[in-house]
């Protein structure tokens, strides 16, 4: 072939393989090119699985597609299998006189008195051999094979690339995918609802009333002091709904200025206002068929909030300096620790967005009206803690869980949660004592836990030890004695004095 030919030939792969990134349409093309170029008979792609090793036929020219389908060969069978193995091309200039050459296609027919020649050359980049290209040409002659071989090897090089960067693409694809259901499935765990920690019967009303709205779309309203919870509640809300596989949309309300707030939730178009530079989606349109959360409700300003009562009344809305409208299919999840009520008579607040937001009111109590969790809560935080900063930490000592018990916890759970972390980081012995809470926990006349004397507060460590000792040991009196290093005697006058019974411990 002439060399203005070639280039040409060359030139048009190159166009051919740049312009489709789905892989069988280029190398559909690849092989079209080359027949009509270089005078084939038949020409065929072969490809390596990465995973088991296995050559298969990618894509053929002059074979049906019904041969190709369940043909593959291994590394080191016939010619496709030795190029492939080798990394070097292989020649046969008479299929007929080749011993090795396998034709499980069982296209050829060598019975009419045309032989035919045939080429092979491995499809690699560097050392990396991903599979091979194959021509079946009408023996003309040994020059002729030379220029085809290496031809083709340049056209196996340009593959290559072509091959090895769609490869790429498909396994970061395919490793996006599994971490993106990977993560949407520990999200689903992370917020089921026996991730919600909590025996008190206050508690059991809130999961059966999260479980029961789950299963709807209906617009949710979730009160509760701050540190209650209530984010937990609108994941678990969320991904315990049909919604679940459609995004989830979190807006602090309070966190967003009010000139912000509108273009935030339902965006803006370019020019809208100065520094609107682009269009921007809004919220509300990335929820799109998803559920979007709108915590601190209680904040937006009444512009804003007119444009969501629209959203919740005609599902749809526009954009800042926008005029077409927009369909949207959102749920609506909303949080305050505001009384709403107080601000609906005081102007702050419009009553009919009230209305329309307080279809299914949840309200999550405090900590202080649901004290029989607190243990519960206290033991699972410990957990989380001690394997996140590497602590053998075993429990919390009788004397620490009492302290938690009468103090009236404002901060509710997040303020029980930094508590425990803090206790974890402090600590360096098997158990959380009371001296490892913070000194919010340990002072004031609230809590009624720190003696205000010195001897009672030595007394009061005093105890403790002894308690923990008698634990240790299951009651042994002698064992409890010699953990602590003072004498059996002395071990039962001070738990004499404490009215501590040893018996209590086995």
């Amino acid at each position: 072939m002439k060399s203005i030919e070639e280039t040409s030939l060359l030139y048009e792969i190159s166009q051919s393989l740049n312009k489709h990134m789905d892989m069988k349409k280029s190398l559909f093309k690849v092989l079209s090119v080359l027949s009509e170029s270089l005078n084939l008979v038949r020409g065929i792609i072969f490809l390596t699985n990465t995973e088991t090793g296995e050559i298969r036929i990618e894509m053929a020219h002059g074979i049906s597609k019904d041969k190709t389908k369940q043909i593959k060969y291994l590394p080191g069978e016939g010619i496709i299998g030795q190029v492939i193995q080798t990394g070097k091309p292989a020649v046969v200039p008479r299929i007929s006189e080749e011993p090795l050459f396998l034709d499980k296609t069982h296209s050829r027919n060598l019975t009419q008195g045309q032989d035919y020649s045939f080429i092979c050359v491995p499809i690699k980049k560097e050392s990396r051999v991903v599979g091979a290209i194959s021509a079946d040409r009408p023996y003309e002659g040994k020059r002729s094979l030379e220029n085809g071989e290496k031809l083709l090897s340049v056209v196996a090089t340009m593959v290559a690339h072509h091959v090895i960067n769609i490869e790429t693409i498909r396994v970061e694809k395919e490793q996006l995918k599994t971490e993106n259901l990977r993560l949407k499935s520990e999200l689903e765990n992370k917020y089921s609802f026996s991730n919600i920690i909590g025996n008190s019967n206050k508690m059991r009303e809130v999961l059966q009333m999260i479980s029961q709205v789950s299963s709807s779309s209906a617009t949710v309203l979730i009160r509760g002091e701050s540190g209650t919870g209530k984010e937990l509640v609108a994941n678990s809300i969320h991904y315990n709904s049909e919604r679940n596989q459609n995004p989830f949309i979190k807006i602090n309300c309070a966190a967003i200025p009010d000139n912000l707030i509108e273009s935030e939730l339902f965006g803006h178009e370019k020019g809208a206002f100065t520094g609107a530079s682009a269009t921007k989606k809004g919220k509300f349109e990335i929820a799109n068929t998803g559920t979007i959360f709108l915590d601190e409700i209680g904040n937006m300003e009444l512009g804003a909030q007119v444009k969501l009562l629209r959203v919740l009344q005609e599902k749809e809305f526009e954009r800042v300096g926008g005029y077409k409208p927009i369909k949207t299919d959102v749920r609506i999840v909303a949080a305050t620790n505001a009384n709403l009520e107080e601000e609906v008579q005081q102007g702050k607040f419009r009553d009919d967005l009230y209305f329309r937001l307080n279809v299914f009111p949840i309200y999550i109590p405090s900590l202080r009206m649901r004290k029989t969790d607190i243990i519960l809560l206290a033991d699972h935080f410990l957990e989380k803690y001690r394997k996140e900063h590497g602590k053998e930490i075993k429990r919390i000592t009788t004397p620490a869980i009492d302290m938690m018990m009468e103090y009236h916890w404002p901060g509710n759970v997040r303020e029980l949660e930094n508590c425990i972390e803090r206790a974890v980081i402090l600590c360096n012995e098997g158990a959380i004592h009371s001296y490892h809470l913070p000194a919010t926990l340990q002072t004031g006349t609230k809590s009624k836990t720190l003696p205000l004397s010195l001897e009672d507060a030595v007394a009061s460590l005093e105890k403790e030890i002894l308690m923990d000792a008698l634990k240790n040991t299951r009651g042994n009196i002698n064992k409890a004695a010699k953990l602590i290093n003072i004498t059996v005697r002395k071990f039962s006058y001070k738990a004499a004095r404490y009215n501590i019974n040893y018996k209590d411990y086995r």
